[in-house]
């Protein structure tokens, strides 16, 4: 079942506090935030078609170009190498990606930034973009939330994004919920034996 009741104290609210886009969306988990924050840690986004199928068709471009090869994994450290960072950890409570780019061109336009230079970033004709996965305890279970928010350094670049985004906002959201629907499926199959102390599947990644 479905909520809109976000978790508490979430790091994005200090990572990227004012934004011009918001996209919310949860799913309530029948597992522990230690074995539903494994699952996060573990997902492929490959492995789902729906999803794989739409992030090809994003790289269509890239790939006419041979910026990008084809692959069928889509794991968080296929995405650092993509150019995301890394802005966050807490487990099992939060992990937070972060991007800085020209989302609305082919490629993306994306700028490998540091921690501290995300913070900072103010070059016009960009957007600096955040995605938190938040886990909070509800009774025997978990609520998994997943927060996208985009902030553009000019108004130039919020007219590009905002035609992006009307384009490809819906298909944003559909991804997203497939997505807490795979790592509701695979937090539920966790033997909870198997779940690390620290409820991380793989040590933190660094950028």
């Amino acid at each position: 079942m479905a909520t809109d009741s976000p978790p508490h104290d979430l790091a994005i609210d200090r990572l990227l506090a004012v934004y011009d886009v918001r996209s919310h969306h949860s799913i309530e988990v029948d597992a522990a935030p230690a074995a539903v924050y494994q699952a996060v840690r573990e997902l492929d986004l490959g492995r789902s078609l729906p999803v794989a199928a739409l992030m090809f068709v994003r790289t269509i471009p890239r790939l006419l170009t041979g910026k990008v090869r084809p692959s069928r994994s889509i794991t968080l450290e296929d995405i650092v190498q993509a150019g995301f960072t890394i802005l966050e950890e807490r487990p099992p409570n939060e992990l937070v990606i972060g991007a800085v780019g020209r989302f609305w061109r082919p490629d993306s336009g994306v700028v490998p930034v540091t921690v501290e230079e995300f913070g900072t970033f103010n070059e016009p004709g960009f957007a600096r973009s955040a995605m938190s996965f938040a886990v909070e305890e509800r009774g025997e279970g978990s609520l998994l939330a997943t927060e996208t928010r985009v902030a553009c350094t000019d108004a130039s670049a919020r007219r590009k994004f905002s035609l992006y985004w009307r384009a490809i906002g819906p298909f944003s959201g559909l991804i997203r919920r497939i997505v807490l629907a795979d790592i509701k499926r695979a937090a539920e199959k966790v033997d909870p034996g198997e779940v690390p102390r620290t409820g991380v599947g793989r040590q933190g990644i660094e950028p």
